[in-house]
């Protein structure tokens, strides 16, 4: 008897073109650097030119392929128009976030309107052109956007992160819904506190991390590695049936 054995879906990126932003360090360079590695072709963008630029040499000289491109996301004409002339783009991985942390109670109108800019107006508006790009030309795609655990639960000093993050949750449900009949699938990736250039301040008060590592089942905080192999997963055919979830890389934080 001769058994026809399924296989495992390929995680190889070969002949895709990758759109990462905040691709200039920590979880959004780790990506980058995931997807280059699997053979997909990354285009970076970020607003800081000089680490942007270094960040996509570093990768090059692996013998991956990618191109840096500074752009603020937060300016939509600007990213729209770099995304209609440059794409389609096979994948999306919206990498770029900002936060303001204060009490609710002293929360100040510029603040919010800066979060709010970049993690969803930019998250929405950078997910529907790279859409339109690949509707347009008849082809399939993933669409990942980096959302956080604090999408899905609250978190004290952390009012409008908390409010940005959830709204991605809920548009990521509803673009997945419309777009699936296009051959999109829309995915959010919720990490823990991961250990990055921008946390490294928070790690160092030897309180706080310890209340972060109390809260993670597993024990430990983050690391930018911990997020790539999600990224992969999501960004290649091994997720083909994968849409509108939340990948939780928490280790364990929402859990209880």
């Amino acid at each position: 008897m001769t058994l026809d054995l399924p296989r495992t879906p390929s995680f190889r990126l070969d002949g895709k073109r990758v759109l990462v932003t905040g691709a200039s360090s920590g979880i959004g360079l780790g990506c980058a650097m995931a997807l280059a590695e699997a053979g997909a072709a990354v285009t970076m963008v970020a607003r800081g030119a000089e680490r942007l630029y270094a960040a996509a040499d570093a990768i090059r000289a692996t013998g991956a392929e990618a191109q840096a491109q500074p752009l603020d996301i937060a300016d939509i004409s600007a990213l729209r128009s770099f995304i209609a002339e440059n794409g389609p783009f096979d994948v999306l991985v919206n990498a770029a976030g900002i936060a303001r942390h204060s009490p609710a109670l002293d929360t100040t109108e510029e603040d919010f309107d800066a979060v709010a800019a970049v993690n969803i107006k930019a998250a929405y508006f950078a997910a529907q052109a790279v859409a339109r790009g690949l509707i347009a030309a008849g082809k399939p795609g993933s669409l990942i956007q980096i959302s956080s655990q604090m999408g899905h639960v609250g978190g004290v000093d952390r009012a409008v992160y908390c409010a940005t993050k959830h709204a991605v949750e809920g548009m990521t449900k509803a673009m997945a819904m419309e777009w699936g009949p296009h051959g999109l699938r829309v995915n959010t990736i919720c990490p823990t506190f991961i250990l990055t250039p921008l946390t490294q301040a928070t790690f160092d008060i030897p309180e706080r991390r310890a209340w972060i590592e109390s809260k993670i089942k597993l024990g430990r905080a983050g690391q930018v590695e911990d997020v790539m192999g999600a990224v992969l997963y999501l960004a290649s055919d091994a997720s083909a049936l994968v849409t509108g979830t939340a990948l939780k890389v928490d280790g364990g934080w929402t859990a209880g």
